[in-house]
């Protein structure tokens, strides 16, 4: 296969990331499929779950630190009556119980009352870097350390199936969550206020950076396309991910951004309202950037400049 230009391919990918892999070894995968060097994902999933992975290429990449801020959603599936090391069934074993008598309203409402604002200590087999060292590193040499409990946004929950009666229930169920929020820990604090050990036994991803399942490839679905010269079609550009609000300039705006100067409002094509980011597009379309309203200044300043002619 001839290899493509560096430079062929720009935007965001949602790849369908399947049992099994890391999230590093589908990005290492689309890199050589797609024969480019800058490439990277928008947040880890682990190696048993499957589900969107959206893959920027590019200059997409310099996107990633806010298209992973975004929401995400979950399909997911816990059972009761079971604890295990990792908080998922891919652990070793370390409590079970008899949880038939758990109720399916029981269960339904407590689930439901994870909903808002919460705290919620991560896992030990997280990525999350402690003392230069990631917890499952730890984990895996048999450590546990402290970790301080952390606030996350469950937006919505939707409750699915919902297996009663059993010495081991299970319900299934959607959640729509912030970054860093961890699922398994979910289930397990869900078993805890029910008074019962609780592992997540299934999880799939159906929401990150806006991407759905619809929008998703396989990576075999990838290499057709990019040997058929249809896989342009299928990337999205970063900036129509981003959640900024969109302001256009004129000629001299867009020179200015193009130097990276501040840009003053009166060359823009509403006035902004607000400060934080902005998405400054060129008259023709073009993506110029992001930059910074300066609302005392009446200006915007550079923060991330994009030159359409690259």
């Amino acid at each position: 296969m001839t290899q493509a230009k560096t430079h062929s391919y720009e935007g965001v990918l949602a790849v369908w990331k399947p049992a099994g892999w890391t999230s590093h070894d589908v990005v290492a995968k689309a890199r050589r499929i797609l024969g480019v060097k800058r490439i990277g994902h928008t947040g880890t999933l682990d190696p048993a779950v499957t589900g969107v992975l959206p893959i920027c290429i590019g200059r997409a990449t310099r996107m990633v630190e806010y298209l992973q801020e975004l929401p995400k959603t979950y399909e997911a599936t816990i059972r009761f009556g079971i604890a295990t090391d990792t908080e998922d069934l891919t652990g070793e074993v370390l409590e079970t119980c008899d949880a038939g008598g758990l109720t399916e309203a029981g269960i339904r409402e407590t689930i439901l009352s994870f909903v808002g604002d919460i705290m919620q200590v991560p896992p030990m087999v997280s990525a999350l870097k402690v003392d230069g060292k990631r917890l499952y590193e730890l984990a895996r040499e048999g450590v546990t350390i402290e970790r301080p409990a952390r606030p996350v946004t469950i937006h919505e929950i939707r409750i699915g199936e919902i297996k009663a009666g059993v010495p081991q229930p299970e319900a299934s169920f959607s959640v729509r969550c912030s970054k860093g929020t961890y699922i398994r820990t979910l289930c397990v604090d869900i078993g805890r206020k029910l008074g019962v050990p609780a592992a997540m036994a299934v999880l799939k991803r159906t929401e990150s950076a806006g991407l759905s399942p619809g929008d998703s490839l396989t990576l075999e679905e990838i290499a057709l396309l990019r040997e058929n010269g249809g896989l342009g079609d299928r990337l999205v550009p970063a900036d129509d991910l981003v959640p900024f609000p969109r302001v256009t300039g004129g000629s001299l705006a867009a020179l200015n951004a193009k130097q990276g100067k501040a840009i003053p409002f009166e060359l823009l094509s509403l006035l902004p309202e607000q400060a934080g980011l902005w998405r400054l597009y060129r008259e023709d379309g073009a993506f110029l950037g992001l930059f910074e309203s300066d609302m005392p200044g009446r200006r915007l300043k550079a923060v991330k400049v994009f030159h359409p002619e690259e």
